[in-house]
């Protein structure tokens, strides 16, 4: 009986014939009320998307009210494109330039602070306390474990200072993009490109200093200890290897940051969604999951940075080195 119930019941939602309606017309048949219900069900998933606006960039961003939703949007001012020849360049500010000038000045803020303070204290004669003293043990152990052993030689230390600024800005530029309200610039591409691009040119200038004229060899393969017979043939092998090896550093670089930046926003964000989507008693193993996964996020940001400033010192050491 219960098969025959069962059957009769997909036989009436399967069937096109309408049922009359007291008033105007016909009504719609079972079928058609549930696409309709289902369409609308896709409009209001699409309407509550938290994972694409989270990571990507946008003209507008989020402050905090004090009234429900507890955000308002705030558009962002936007510029007349400079044209230059046949391109457009956009420079109009956006919510990532916004994160970007945040961890400079947070970097400038804090940095220069502690070094005040640092200084105040030595002139008095004793020893920084608190903050300061905090972040001298980070900034010590970054140059003299990080930094100075692996670019090595005479006149390393003259890279501490940028090497340090490129970790502590990594580091904040991650980090706002746990807070509420925040986002994570290093989770595009163009920004984790653009600082590969400056750490490139510091590796090839650290290069062209400490090489001279031998800087052509990081370039041109020439073997001194091979025949002519060899020597031509490896250097039109080699030669194009060692181009295009210089240019997979920094895309190295750009595209490990880029990657688990936005790798670990995703995860995050869709196991808050699935909160959303339950909404019962079964919310509750996303909900930790998720902070499971923002604490990982947590130690992600401060391991990127450092992993960054790692690769950037041993590609300034390498090319400091010698060209082979």
């Amino acid at each position: 009986m219960r098969f025959v119930g069962a059957l009769l019941l997909s036989l009436l939602l399967a069937s096109p014939v309408r049922a009359q309606a007291h008033g105007e017309g016909a009504t719609p048949t079972v079928q058609e009320a549930l696409q309709n219900a289902g369409a609308l069900a896709a409009r209001q998933t699409e309407n509550v998307d938290i994972i694409t606006p989270h990571i990507t960039d946008s003209h507008h961003m989020e402050i905090p009210y004090w009234k429900p939703p507890f955000y308002k949007e705030v558009h962002l001012p936007e510029w007349e494109p400079v044209q230059i020849g046949p391109v457009a360049i956009d420079l109009s500010p956006t919510k990532y330039v916004v994160m970007l000038l945040i961890a400079a000045t947070l970097c400038i803020v804090l940095l220069v602070g502690a070094g005040q303070a640092h200084r105040r204290r030595q002139r008095e004669g004793g020893v920084p306390t608190g903050f300061a003293a905090g972040l001298e043990g980070v900034v010590l152990y970054i140059r003299n474990e990080v930094i100075m052993p692996n670019v090595g030689g005479p006149g390393g230390e003259r890279y501490a200072p940028f090497l340090l600024t490129l970790f502590f800005f990594i580091v904040f530029a991650n980090l706002l993009g746990l807070i509420p309200y925040g986002a994570t610039a290093t989770g595009s591409i163009s920004v984790t490109a653009t600082l590969a691009i400056i750490t490139f040119i510091v590796v090839e200038v650290a290069g062209m200093r400490a090489l001279g004229s031998a800087y052509l060899g990081t370039i041109v393969y020439w073997p001194h200890d091979m025949p002519l017979a060899v020597k031509l043939p490896m250097t039109l092998i080699m030669t194009p290897i060692e181009i295009v090896g210089k240019f997979t550093k920094p895309f190295a670089l750009a595209i490990r940051l880029f990657a688990n930046m936005t790798a670990g926003h995703i995860v995050v964000l869709a196991l808050i969604g699935l909160i959303f989507t339950f909404a019962n008693l079964a919310s509750g193993v996303p909900f930790l999951m998720a902070v499971a996964i923002m604490m990982l996020e947590l130690f992600v940001a401060l391991l990127q940075a450092f992993i960054f400033t790692l690769l950037s010192s041993v590609f300034i050491g390498q090319i400091r080195e010698s060209a082979h």
